[in-house]
């Protein structure tokens, strides 16, 4: 253990350096799937537009990728934020999620380059479940006691944990409207937004019973 009463102590934060950069890799492996159209010089400017049209489906699978890689980067930020000391206990679980954020980019890129197919669709979300699932093992991990800052108020911790469950009802949903109508199952993911606000208000109502 560090002697560092103040703050975060040397291996943790070699681990908080480690996951973000593997984290910028992930987000940058996303547009490096999308390539760009060749085309023989002295083509029409429609052709030109016709070949941007045909990425429709890789560009929407990396922003719809880059905006969940991001809400995953800034769950693990918040969580580590609120810890006060290193422990062996993280590196496992850690090591974990970042392998599930890693194969993101290649399920974004099959479920891209096959839009509106089912199996594509059901690993793609297959994928976010399982990155939420393990996100939420370590943020649980990292908000228990001996690591989190003994200062955190309780609420901050329940917000903290909240935040993953959030990812996963969103790609259950996916799912469920997969088998219904494939082509629109990403849409589903656009409810993760307001699966977060509904976990927050029932944790701020609980809390308010019990204050």
């Amino acid at each position: 253990m560090s002697g560092h009463a103040a703050g975060p102590d040397h291996p943790l934060e070699r681990l908080v350096f480690f996951s973000d950069a593997v984290f910028a890799i992930a987000i940058t492996l996303l547009i490096i799937e999308v390539h760009p159209p060749h085309l023989h010089a002295g083509s029409p400017w429609r052709d030109y537009v016709d070949a941007l049209v045909a990425l429709f489906p890789s560009f929407f699978g990396f922003f719809v990728s880059f905006f969940v890689i991001g809400a995953f980067w800034s769950g693990h930020h918040r969580a580590f934020a609120l810890a006060g000391q290193y422990s062996e206990r993280l590196v496992g679980p850690n090591l974990q999620m970042l392998c599930a954020i890693v194969f993101m980019p290649f399920a974004t890129a099959f479920m891209s380059a096959n839009l509106g197919a089912l199996v594509p669709s059901l690993l793609y979300a297959g994928t976010l479940i399982a990155t939420g699932l393990l996100n939420m093992r370590l943020v649980r991990v990292t908000t228990s006691a001996g690591i989190v800052r003994p200062d955190v108020p309780a609420i901050e911790i329940a917000y903290t944990r909240a935040r993953g469950g959030a990812v996963v009802l969103g790609a259950l949903l996916s799912i469920a409207v997969a088998f219904w109508v494939a082509p629109f199952s990403q849409m589903a993911l656009l409810t993760i937004p307001l699966f977060q606000w509904l976990l927050r208000r029932r944790i701020t109502r609980r809390f308010a019973r019990t204050a």
